[in-house]
C-alpha cells in the first residue's frame, strides 16, 4: 500500500527478539517494510510470532559484538532485500550493579561490547550498503542522560552511544542519512523486570513501585509505544531530524 510509512523500505533491527525489537519489527512490517531481524539465538527469533509477514522478514542469529558475524548479517540482509534504508541498533544487555571497587571488569567489558561495539560495527558494515536518505536509530536509554550509583557498565555504554550517534550524524549528513538515538524509560518487559527484581533484592523496596514513582506519567511504557517512536525516526515523518536524543521516558529525565 503506497500510504504506508515504510512501504518497500529495507530495515535491519538488532536485538530483534526482545520486546522492543519485536514490537518495532511488527510496526515496521505493518507499515510496508521488509525487515531483517538479528539476535543471538535463532529460537528466540522464531518465537516472536511474525509468521504472517514471512515473505518480508529474515531472521539471522548473530553476536553483534563480533566483526565477522556483523558482516555476515549485513550481507544476509542485503542479499535478501537489497540496500538498507533503516538500521536500528537495538541489541542490549544490562550487566550488573555493584560499587566501583567490586564491579566485575568482565561484565563491564561485555556490556560495552554489545551496546557500543555492537552499534559501531553495525554502522561500520551497514553504512556502505545503505541508500542515501536513510535512517539510523541507536537505542540508548534514559540511562544515557542520567547517572546512578553502581550501574557503571550500562550507564557508561548508553552515554557512549550518544557520542557515536553525534559523530555519525555529522559524517553522514551529506548523504542525507539521519542518525538519532532513542531513549526509552522503563518498559513493561522481562528486561526491566530483572532490573527491578535486583533493585528489590538490594533495597527491600518494591522495584516496580519505585520506578513508577519517579516517572512523571506514573507508569512503564508498553513496547508498542517505543516502537511508535522508532517508526517516527525511521520514516520521513522525521525528515529534518538528525543528531537528536529522542526521549520516550514518560518524563523521567526532566
Amino acid at each position: 500500500m503506497s500510504g504506508q510509512l515504510l512501504n518497500e523500505k529495507n530495515c535491519v533491527i538488532t536485538g530483534g527478539a526482545g520486546s522492543v525489537g519485536a514490537a518495532t519489527a511488527r510496526r515496521f512490517l505493518e507499515e510496508g517494510a521488509r525487515v531483517a531481524l538479528v539476535d543471538l539465538e535463532a529460537p528466540d527469533l522464531e518465537a516472536i510470532g511474525l509468521g504472517e509477514f514471512r515473505d518480508r522478514i529474515l531472521c539471522v542469529a548473530a553476536d553483534v559484538s563480533d566483526t565477522a558475524a556483523t558482516a555476515a548479517y549485513v550481507e544476509a540482509a542485503t542479499g535478501r532485500f537489497g540496500k538498507i534504508d533503516v538500521l536500528m541498533s537495538n541489541a542490549g544487555n544490562f550487566g550488573a550493579v555493584a560499587p566501583i571497587e567490586s564491579f566485575p571488569v568482565e561484565v563491564f567489558d561485555s556490556v560495552l561490547a554489545v551496546h557500543v561495539r555492537g552499534a559501531f560495527l553495525a554502522c561500520q558494515h551497514a553504512v556502505p550498503k545503505m541508500r542515501d536518505g536513510g535512517s539510523i536509530i541507536i537505542t540508548s536509554s534514559v540511562a544515557g542522560v542520567t547517572g546512578d550509583a553502581g550501574v557503571h557498565g550500562y550507564i557508561t555504554a548508553k552515554h557512549a552511544q550518544i557520542g557515536l550517534m553525534r559523530c555519525l550524524a555529522k559524517e553522514l549528513a551529506p548523504r542525507r542519512i539521519r542518525v538519532n538515538t532513542l531513549h526509552p524509560g522503563p518498559v513493561d518487559n522481562s528486561f526491566q523486570q530483572r532490573v527491578e527484581d535486583g533493585f528489590t533484592a538490594a533495597t527491600g523496596h518494591d522495584g516496580t513501585e519505585y520506578f513508577n514513582s519517579i516517572i512523571p506519567l506514573g507508569r512503564h511504557a508498553a513496547p508498542a509505544e517505543i516502537a511508535s517512536s522508532a517508526l517516527f525516526l525511521a520514516s520521513d515523518l522525521s525528515s529534518f531530524s538528525t543528531g537528536t536524543l529522542h526521549m520516550v521516558d514518560g518524563g523521567m529525565s526532566i
